[in-house]
């Protein structure tokens, strides 16, 4: 396999392609410190075609990690402030008349892009959010009754505050739905925390990324190539039957009055498959599974209010699942 280090630029081949997404996490490194989970679940997205929704407090570089992994490819990117004045036609487009041709003519909105950056969606209402839905699932936008599509590859990666409650709008669950995977931001550990404060002491702006070094090293090729040869991992007949049957316990957890849908057990295979392609391999194993299964899952499940008052998180119940549901051999 070409060293990622050195492989800079986009080819379309499988095997360059490769080492170009795993360069992606080397690049952005240069910009966030100590967030090597979250930015594997963005490039699983990436290979996915889905949403990634992430969670932490504030000043953890939830926006400097999206913002690095727009600069690290060659793809269009907008971002999104998510305000509680924030109108749908704010994020689609809207018809805007033209005095000199006396007619109305289509003025796209920010969504018009490769990769979308919804800063603080949860700060908006849900009419606003909802605008989103048909963008996400249906890769189009209609405004006016006419469908527009939107640019190819497209994702959103959409950042929210988990404590912070005054002011914010729960998003729907049909929109949680919609998100392949929900990544939490943690703070850093001592040692990254010093090595953020050393960078800022030497110079480093995290409003100039290019200064910082951070170069385009894959784009629109390298991701066409890596989902074709992701579709031809193989999936054996067991590891489809324990994802079914992971998703299908959550069903019946005392815990949840939610479990995995049908849609949620497609997405765990997808992500498993996806992060298979991605550490070599060309066939999935239960360990792929068990890696995708939080960030995947635990936001398709809903905790009953006496499991929450006992502390019970989403995150315990799945693995708890994963210790219980029999592993194929």
């Amino acid at each position: 396999m070409t060293d990622p280090t050195t492989d800079t630029g986009p080819t379309g081949d499988p095997h360059s392609s490769r080492a170009s997404l795993e360069a992606l996490r080397a690049e952005i490194s240069k910009a966030v410190v100590g967030q090597d989970p979250a930015v594997t679940g963005l490039v699983v997205a990436l290979l996915c075609r889905g949403h990634v929704l992430l969670e932490g407090v504030p000043g953890v570089a939830k926006t400097l990690l999206v913002r690095a992994l727009a600069a690290s490819l060659e793809l269009d990117t907008k971002r999104v402030q998510f305000t509680p004045d924030l109108m749908p036609s704010d994020i689609t487009g809207s018809l805007v008349y033209d005095a000199r041709s006396t007619e109305f003519s289509f003025q796209p909105g920010p969504v018009f892009t490769n990769l979308l950056l919804a800063d603080e969606i949860n700060r908006t209402p849900p009419k606003t959010q909802s605008s989103l839905l048909e963008a996400m699932e249906e890769r189009q936008v209609t405004v006016d009754g006419t469908p527009r599509p939107l640019p190819e590859p497209f994702l959103v990666a959409a950042t929210q505050n988990p404590v912070e409650y005054e002011g914010t709008y729960p998003l729907p669950e049909a929109q949680l739905d919609r998100f392949l995977l929900k990544l939490t931001v943690p703070l850093p550990s001592r040692q990254d925390e010093i090595d953020v404060l050393t960078r800022h002491a030497e110079g480093f702006n995290p409003r100039d990324l290019r200064a910082a070094g951070v170069r385009p090293v894959a784009g629109a090729a390298d991701l066409e190539a890596a989902r074709a040869a992701v579709a031809k991992t193989s999936i054996s007949p067991e590891i489809t039957a324990y994802v079914v049957d992971i998703c299908r316990a959550t069903r019946e957890s005392p815990s949840l009055t939610l479990g995995v849908s049908p849609r949620g057990a497609t997405a765990l295979l997808s992500t498993a498959r996806a992060w298979a392609w991605l550490t070599g391999r060309d066939y999935v194993i239960p360990d792929d599974v068990k890696a995708l299964a939080l960030p995947t899952l635990r936001h398709r499940i809903q905790l009953r209010p006496e499991a929450e008052m006992e502390g019970v998180t989403a995150d315990s119940v799945i693995n708890a699942i994963l210790a219980h549901v029999p592993v194929p051999r």
